[in-house]
């Protein structure tokens, strides 16, 4: 859901690496149906894609699961008996130049450290990776998450990836299956690059989705 409101007043506190939302004109309300068993899967899912396209489209977004004020939210739309906000993404158009604040921020939270690929994957052997499967891998391994965690796992076979919440410990507020599921998207999109489709059957915790090659 698009509201427009100004999203200063929907926002709280530092965001993870990113430092502070600052004049967004709107933001997405990203909701899920906790009836669902797989709500949180869905939601790191289909909200990539919709992040991923609004970046595409020259707007500035991240993704924000505890650091939003549920209460101006729900005090603007009407939520259902089970529905409930998951996370939130600022959107508009960014300023060309950092502050200092903005700097300091980015580089303490190391944004864009990423874990080796060594300590994600299991399964087939690296050298018996098709190109698909490694150009879907590398794509779901620069995946964003929650304070930069990375808490997917990899399980390699010929024809497919499946994948899991690797790591234990505390959520803070966000969901290690709504992050499992923003690289979901990341597998699949990395797969197309080669011309690869497929499919996704869900699986039980911590197992998460199982992603078989249907074609290319």
């Amino acid at each position: 859901m698009l509201i427009t409101k100004d999203a200063d007043e929907i926002f709280k506190g530092v965001i993870g690496a990113y430092g502070k939302v600052k004049d967004a004109p709107a933001a997405i309300i990203f909701i899920g149906d906790m009836s669902d068993e797989h709500v949180q899967e869905k939601t790191g899912y289909l909200g990539e894609g919709i992040i991923l396209e609004a970046t595409a489209l020259g707007l500035a977004t991240c993704w924000v699961g505890g650091f939003f004020k549920p209460e101006v939210i729900t005090s603007l739309i009407k939520l259902e008996k089970l529905e409930r906000i998951l996370a939130v993404t600022p959107a508009g158009y960014a300023v060309n130049e950092e502050t200092l604040e903005e700097r300091v921020l980015t580089g303490f939270g190391n944004t864009h450290k990423r874990k080796p690929m060594s300590s994600l994957v299991t399964g087939l052997p690296k050298s018996e990776w098709p190109e698909r499967t490694k150009s879907a891998l590398e794509a779901a391994r620069l995946s964003p998450s929650a304070i930069n965690r990375q808490p997917w796992g990899f399980h390699v076979e010929q024809d497919a990836i499946t994948v899991s919440v690797r790591t234990a410990g505390p959520d803070f507020n966000v969901s290690k299956q709504l992050d499992c599921g923003i690289a979901m998207l990341h597998v699949e999109v990395g797969a197309m690059k080669n011309g690869v489709s497929g499919d996704w059957q869900f699986l039980n915790s911590p197992k998460v989705a199982r992603f078989r090659i249907s074609s290319g």
